[in-house]
C-alpha cells in the first residue's frame, strides 16, 4: 500500500499547481490587482483585505510552502518587501505594517502557492488580524494604480 503514497502525492500536487489560484492570477486566466512585478516576482492586492492596502508579494514559480525553495530564492523574494512596503505606505498613508508567511494548512495558508502578506497598519484603526472587507473591482483597480504610482 505505500507503493502508491508517492504517486498520489505527486499526483495531488500536479493537480494543486494546475488549479492555484495564484498562478492563474500570474498567467492572466484570473483577475488580479497587480502592484508589482519583475522577471521572478509579483505583488498583487488581497482581494480580502485585512486593511487597505493589503497585497500578497510571490515568486512567479509555483512553490508550496517557503521549505521547498532554495534559500537564494527566498532571499530574493523576501528583498521585494521594503521596496513594495514603502509604495503601499506611500499610497494608503499607512502608519505601520505588518509582515505574515503561513506554510501549510495547520499555520493558516489558505493558497497553496508561496506568498508573503504586507498588511498596512493605521493608528486609528487597531491590528485585528480576523477582520476582512470585500472591495469591489473599481475600488481594488483604483487602489492598485495609486500604489503602483509611487515607484
Amino acid at each position: 500500500m505505500t507503493g502508491f503514497l508517492p504517486l498520489d502525492y505527486k499526483l495531488f500536487n500536479l493537480i494543486v499547481i494546475v488549479h492555484c489560484i495564484f498562478c492563474d492570477i500570474i498567467s492572466g486566466k484570473r483577475d488580479g490587482y497587480f502592484i508589482y512585478e519583475d522577471s521572478d516576482h509579483v505583488a498583487f492586492l488581497d482581494k480580502y483585505p485585512i486593511d487597505k492596502g493589503h497585497s500578497l508579494v510571490l515568486p512567479k514559480r509555483h512553490y508550496e510552502k517557503i521549505t521547498d525553495m532554495e534559500s537564494s530564492d527566498v532571499g530574493s523574494l523576501f528583498s521585494k518587501i521594503p521596496h513594495i512596503a514603502s509604495m503601499i505606505l506611500s499610497a494608503t498613508k499607512a502608519d505601520a505594517f505588518s509582515l505574515a508567511q503561513n506554510n501549510g494548512r495547520a499555520a493558516k495558508q489558505i493558497i497553496p502557492h508561496v506568498h508573503i502578506h504586507i498588511i498596512p497598519r493605521y493608528n486609528d484603526a487597531g491590528a485585528i488580524w480576523t477582520k476582512r472587507t470585500i472591495l469591489s473591482d473599481d475600488e481594488l483597480k483604483t487602489l492598485a494604480k495609486q500604489i503602483r504610482e509611487h515607484v
